[in-house]
């Protein structure tokens, strides 16, 4: 289950309604699940590890020490995810020059190098060769992608999704997901946004709606007893 961080951002009266109707348990997750990292960029985090506004003075849309936290734990995760053969695709931002999604004003200025940089995925969680990389020009993975196409033939029936911004792309990758009728979780210490209470109210709201948002312990120990079930049957 997940710390509930949310609940300091709700009111008495959500909390009443949170007990009236709120979700009680876990919805759960397939046999054939797939780990997809979204938008594990520099420009999200910079390259140095620095506290937000501290890297903010480069890096605009920065997440800071918590986003690098969130990627720290993201490498554990994929590293299991990887152990055990679940297939791991990842997401980002198209690299030619499109109109963007929503307008960076606080961008302008940024040299090209930076640009070049910051649209590069951290070493800690980059590619393995094989790995599928898909490129989006939208917030949402799956708009105008292959993303479906691909879960699909991979007879995917899960998506666990890390990566930033809760509120943004994770939220928006999550919705979609759920209307393609995937099972869709979260991992709650590696998802993460530039304020907190967006972070948090966002894990809430799609605890509640989309998908089940679990620990790192949980989601490990899923990879683990899928990676142990699939071997049995190699060797049956």
């Amino acid at each position: 289950m997940t710390s509930k961080g949310w609940d300091r951002y709700l009111s008495d009266r959500d909390k009443q309604h949170d007990e009236l109707c709120g979700k009680k348990e876990l919805r759960g997750f397939g046999v054939k699940p797939a780990l997809l990292l979204i938008d594990i960029y520099y420009s999200v985090l910079g390259t140095k590890r620095e506290v937000i506004f501290e890297s903010m003075r480069t890096w605009p849309g920065s997440t800071g020490l918590e986003g690098w936290e969130a990627v720290d734990r993201t490498a554990e995760l994929l590293a299991v995810a990887r152990e055990n053969d679940i297939p791991v695709i990842h997401i980002k931002g198209l690299s030619s020059p499109i109109k963007p999604w929503i307008a960076r004003t606080s961008r302008r200025g940024m040299s090209e190098e930076l640009r070049g940089i910051g649209s590069q995925i951290v070493d800690e969680v980059k590619p393995l060769e094989g790995e599928l990389v898909i490129e989006k020009s939208a917030p949402s993975a799956f708009q105008g992608t292959p993303l479906a196409y691909q879960l699909v033939s991979l007879g995917i029936d899960t998506v666990i999704c890390c990566g930033e911004t809760t509120s943004g792309c994770v939220r928006a990758s999550v919705v979609d997901g759920a209307t393609h009728r995937f099972k869709m979780g979260v991992v709650e210490e590696c998802v993460f946004d530039r304020t907190e209470s967006s972070h948090w109210i966002n894990l809430y709201d799609m605890h509640q709606k989309y998908a089940d948002v679990v620990n790192l312990a949980d989601a490990v120990q899923y990879f683990k007893e899928i990676g142990a079930k699939n071997k049995r049957l190699v060797q049956s």
